[in-house]
């Protein structure tokens, strides 16, 4: 009977560790789809964009949370996601507790994707700005352009034309900063209303104070979650803010 006792532990250990693993497995491919709005709020992109991104989840085997609550964000709860995405986020949507809680996250590796409005977030918190990679500043009127991928071999723009023509709300930007990767640049001589000039970019990557962000200007409205090329710039980027590899053909465009 000792000898049975004996042979059956380990194998116990093995099952228990298992199961360990599973769980922090489905830790790590986990999301928070973040929608709070204290300015304007992009009703059809964000109703859209939940579904949208639920359902990315779902096919791509990652689990989706979505939330408007602010709440959430401390530094226990954002411990079970590998990555928050801000969906069309506008205003002032912290407070100095749960900028704390965010800023943590990233600095223990977290991913983070900005999506359209993003950079209409958070104007009075500096390192909020430099994770984004943006501000916002204005926009002309809706309207058609052509967007040139500047980086082809990213998960995030493999799949795109190497020019893009593309109706959206297309934005300038007060303040871009330095360490960017650039996936997408947008033409200003291809519409108008531009204010960032010749090289105007509209999409990037980087490691960011410990975590990795992505951001993509584009996606002001519903149509934009209905469009499988956007949707897979989008999964691109979550996919790159949860670990993986952004150049798997190797290459970048940094500026």
């Amino acid at each position: 009977m000792k000898r049975n006792i004996q042979q059956i532990f380990p194998i116990l250990f093995v099952v228990a560790s298992l199961l360990i693993c599973g769980q922090v497995s489905a830790k790590q491919k986990k999301i928070l789809v973040f929608s709070k709005t204290a300015g304007f709020r992009h009703h059809s992109a964000i109703q859209s964009g939940k579904k949208a991104i639920l359902q990315l989840g779902s096919t791509n085997k990652f689990a989706v949370d979505t939330t408007e609550n602010a709440q959430v964000f401390t530094p226990e709860n954002l411990k079970q996601y590998t990555a928050v995405v801000f969906l069309c986020t506008t205003g002032n949507i912290f407070n100095d507790e749960q900028q704390e809680a965010f800023q943590k996250f990233i600095q223990a590796g977290g991913g983070f994707v900005g999506l359209h409005s993003a950079a209409d977030t958070e104007y009075d918190w500096p390192w909020f700005g430099e994770l984004n990679g943006a501000y916002f500043k204005s926009h002309p009127k809706q309207q058609e352009a052509v967007f040139n991928i500047v980086d082809a071999n990213n998960i995030a723009t493999a799949h795109l034309p190497k020019v893009w023509k593309r109706f959206d709300e297309l934005y300038n930007f007060k303040w871009i900063g330095s360490d960017l990767h650039f996936l997408i640049t947008i033409d200003e001589n291809s519409y108008t209303g531009g204010g960032n000039g010749e090289f105007h970019p509209m999409s990037w990557y980087h490691a960011f104070d410990g975590g990795r962000a992505f951001y993509t200007a584009l996606g002001h409205d519903n149509k934009s979650y209905e469009d499988p090329l956007y949707l897979q710039h989008v999964l691109g980027g979550i996919k790159y803010a949860m670990g993986a590899n952004p150049e798997p053909k190797g290459g970048t465009a940094k500026k």
